[in-house]
């Protein structure tokens, strides 16, 4: 069995489906509303276990309801939670989701990210086969180069700002500006960068470079929240398994794509 591994954010999030994105002024009624253990740390280890990995997820939350409830949906999931608890609210969200797969995001309160310095099980980190990192200081990214292997979302630009252990992959939309930006700000420290271009697939380039291929959605697309860090959590288990770079990110489109059927946080 493949064991992976995520460090990084959790945000507690509610999705609200909606026909159409309100006015300004206007009160909109909404059906069907609910709540997941979400944010980019969040959507990767769901998606590991998903596929099968023995997974450990770094992580630090409010010590609220809402961040014992996220724990604990994850935890029922099979991730194994070493959570840093914070005094702090746990960060939270509303995500539209409008008719076609669209979503509109409202964050609420500041990220709450894992540090290096955290008393956490790190030694679990050393017979880990790949590393996601999404969130986390220069200490917690040090601590995840202990695995073969370790990619990273530029949104971790707090651990990435800083000099110190070099990436296997850094995995970006190239749809998304601020991702674009951060990434060419960390470009040199990894040995690939990986940039996704939605239905058009994506390509890579750094010590090797070629394309990939978008694959087919197995059915109407529902909701494009976290289809991004399914693919990367996809192309991590991948590698982490000794794929190839274009196996690996075949698998990554596939989890993507599957992510777009499916309401919520897969």
């Amino acid at each position: 069995m493949t064991r992976a591994a995520v460090v990084g954010h959790i945000e507690w999030v509610d999705f609200v489906p909606v026909t159409r994105l309100p006015r300004p002024g206007e009160v909109i009624h909404a059906d069907g509303a609910f709540t997941r253990a979400a944010g980019g740390g969040g959507v990767a280890a769901g998606v590991l276990a998903e596929l099968g990995a023995e997974v450990d997820f770094f992580t630090a939350l409010g010590d609220d309801g809402q961040g014992q409830a996220a724990a604990d949906q994850l935890a029922q999931r099979g991730v194994r939670m070493h959570v840093a608890w914070r005094p702090e609210a746990t960060r939270r969200a509303m995500t539209l989701l409008q008719d076609g797969g669209e979503r509109t995001i409202v964050t609420i309160g500041e990220r709450l990210d894992p540090l290096g310095s955290d008393d956490l099980d790190w030694d679990r980190l050393h017979a880990t086969d790949g590393v996601y990192v999404t969130a986390g200081d220069a200490g917690a990214l040090t601590r995840a180069r202990a695995a073969p292997v370790v990619v990273a979302s530029p949104r971790a630009r707090t651990a990435l700002e800083s000099s110190g252990s070099r990436l296997d992959a850094l995995v970006f939309s190239s749809h998304d500006r601020d991702e674009r930006v951060w990434a060419e700000r960390s470009a040199a420290r990894a040995r690939l960068l990986v940039a996704t271009e939605g239905p058009a697939g994506g390509r890579w380039w750094g010590t090797s470079e070629g394309r990939w291929n978008a694959a087919q959605p197995p059915g109407a697309a529902v909701d494009s929240y976290g289809c991004g860090d399914s693919f990367a959590a996809g192309f991590t288990y991948g590698l982490a398994s000794g794929l190839s770079v274009q196996e690996a990110a075949a698998l990554g489109a596939r989890c993507g794509a599957r992510c777009l059927t499916r309401a919520g946080a897969p």
